[in-house]
């Protein structure tokens, strides 16, 4: 199966093969609130080592974490440390002919520790990022079955650690939800080569080709060959042969038909036309040309920037008319239920007439983004936040957000990194020079791995070095909205306010001049929040009595903005209502408000078609 047309099951969509197995499902779970499970060896057989009890005293469904229904406990008192247990085929992780046997986990919140057989194989910290454990040396030979054993480690209290939406408090407020603790994304087995490919990523270049970076488990003991073959729908694009002798290189390949300017439309990725190319990457003992190893991949052609007052897609202005997606499911929290939720999640969205989203205070599952790259939505890659300033904040975040950019970068649907929103983790940015220098470090990090996409120094105000003005404005007056919005004059008198929210707008006057250039275009990327008879313990920005009212209302401030001459693009806030935030625009269930057809024409403007 080419990688373009995959079914979405398949965990790391970028980079595949076709050997592999899930291990999600029912595992043995105990917590360990006294934090004993260590000293008593629960990673060992049999039931625990040194414990006088059996430790896993329950069964969970993996992935979903313990809070979360999904998972047969739905627990969601805090309990910071637990262990998971999980008794494997030995023919699932057998090898020979020295291959090599992998367990990758998706995601693990926050540190997590692996044995396997008893034996320590991994140890990871980062809630949002994969890990794999290479397990061949710890199975123990002669066995029907090995035991793989997980300590997960999530201190409710530490504020320095990345959180995003999860809270804090023992129950859910105002926008923060219900915490996530241990697996929540999948977890998978895969038999590999001994010098196999580790990581891929793609730099597309719209008029030329594309360059790959390719990285294997280790230096080859002799030179190896790299193949690179690129094709679109049977036809061959572009090849390349490279001679290796290093753990990583890059290779160019130019493909011809990008000449063609005509041509060239065919091949570019937009929402509209999500052409995706096909790739194998092949390596081969260069003296005999045996395979090594063989994966498939896939690139979306296309560029992505700011200039000229606009958000720029293939260097052509884009209207960004984007919604906010907080990424929390009623049954499976921060954790999701496979592919098909997924991909529905993707065409709800493009239904309702968005060409965007951007996904709040977490990094999705890689599996949506290989379906906002497949069906054609731009994505808005973030990261959660902490809650406060300090060494051990800014390792944390700086580490994990990195290493998400590094897992992410290859898919053609992101177009902006989003490292900061609204000041969390640096709330006294406006006057602490260490966090403004924080927030510039972030921005140019993010550059350096990745110079080819627009870049958010601190999402919504206090601006310090944004490729985009963006501002958080949950005003619901209509005529506000276009004193602020109708024309230049009106945000350069924002600009100079404290800022809807009381918090200015930019930190930097070259923050300000690079937009009065045009070289920072301005986006509203949140407003709205509205909600349709909200109860009292629910959380809105703005309550409407009626669904006629909520209508009425929704259609003028998306008017505003959408016919404003210096608004380059928006975030609506909400796709879904989350918990108690009750203001998407689906309500918790995934059914929508409004009808279908009069959201997309309040998002796009259009006449709604009847039917």
């Amino acid at each position: 199966m080419k990688a373009s047309e995959q079914d979405g099951t398949y965990p790391r969509p970028i980079l595949r093969r076709e050997r592999w197995h899930s291990l999600d499902g029912t595992w043995e779970f105990g917590y360990d609130d006294a934090r004993e499970g260590e000293r008593e060896a629960w990673f060992s057989e049999p039931g625990g080592g040194g414990s006088d009890r059996e430790p896993f005293d329950r069964e969970i469904t993996v992935p979903f974490p313990p809070e979360a229904p999904a998972s047969g406990i739905g627990e969601t008192a805090p309990h910071p440390v637990v262990w998971y247990r999980r008794r494997i085929p030995h023919d699932v992780l057998a090898v020979g002919d020295g291959h090599r046997s992998l367990v990758h986990f998706g995601a693990v919140d926050h540190r997590a520790k692996v044995w396997l057989d008893g034996r320590q194989v991994a140890e990871h910290v980062g809630g949002q990022t994969p890990f794999t454990a290479d397990v061949t040396d710890a199975l123990l030979p002669g066995a029907d079955e090995h035991v793989l054993v997980v300590r997960a480690e999530d201190d409710p209290a530490d504020l320095a650690q990345p959180r995003g939406k999860q809270d804090w408090q023992d129950r859910p407020h105002a926008v923060w939800y219900e915490r996530t603790t241990g697996i929540w994304q999948t977890v998978w087995t895969e038999t590999v080569p001994g010098l196999h490919i580790t990581d891929l990523a793609w730099i597309p270049d719209p008029a030329r080709g594309v360059e790959a970076e390719i990285t294997l488990a280790a230096a080859p003991s002799a030179p190896v060959t790299v193949e690179i073959v690129l094709s679109h729908d049977g036809e061959p694009l572009a090849e390349s042969t490279s001679v290796v002798a290093t753990p990583r290189s890059r290779v160019e390949l130019v493909v011809p038909a990008l000449r063609n300017g005509i041509d060239r439309e065919d091949l570019l990725w937009s929402p509209e036309r999500p052409t995706l190319i096909d790739a194998r990457v092949t390596v081969r003992d260069a003296g005999t040309s045996a395979v090594l190893d063989t994966v498939d991949s896939y690139v979306g052609l296309r560029s992505a920037g700011v200039g000229r007052g606009a958000f720029l897609l293939n260097d052509r202005p884009y209207y960004v008319r984007s919604v906010l997606n907080q990424g929390y499911r009623p049954d499976t929290l921060i954790a999701n239920s496979g592919t098909a939720e997924l991909r529905r999640e993707v065409e709800l969205i493009k239904a309702m007439g968005f060409n965007a989203v951007r996904i709040h205070q977490k990094a999705e599952d890689p599996r949506f983004l290989y379906w906002a790259d497949r069906l054609g939505l731009l994505v808005w890659g973030e990261t959660g936040a902490a809650y406060e300033y300090g060494a051990e904040a800014v390792e944390l975040l700086t580490r994990e957000w990195l290493d998400l950019v590094r897992r992410d970068r290859s898919h053609p649907s992101i177009v902006t990194w989003v490292p900061v929103n609204e000041s969390w983790g640096c709330s006294d940015i406006a006057n602490d020079r260490a966090q403004q220098a924080y927030t510039v470090a972030l921005a140019n990090l993010t550059r350096a791995l990745d110079p080819t996409r627009p870049v958010m120094s601190n999402e919504g105000w206090e601006h310090t070095d944004s490729d985009i003005m963006g501002v958080h404005d949950y005003s619901s007056d209509p005529e506000l909205l276009t004193r602020r919005y109708g024309d230049a004059a009106g945000f350069e008198a924002l600009l100079a306010s404290p800022g809807p929210a009381g918090r200015t707008l930019s930190l930097d006057p070259r923050q300000t001049g690079r937009y009065h250039a045009g070289e920072a275009p301005l986006m509203v990327t949140e407003f709205g929040g509205l909600s349709v008879g909200a109860d009292d313990d629910e959380f809105s920005y703005t309550r409407t009595g009626t669904a006629e009212q909520y209508a009425a209302l929704l259609g003028d401030i998306f008017g505003v903005l959408r016919t404003s001459p210096v608004v380059a693009g928006f975030c609506y806030t909400q796709f879904m209502d989350t918990a108690q935030e009750t203001n998407g625009l689906l309500d918790a269930s995934g059914s929508p408000k409004l009808p279908m057809e009069t959201i997309r024409a309040i998002v796009t403007g259009a006449t709604p078609t009847a039917g």
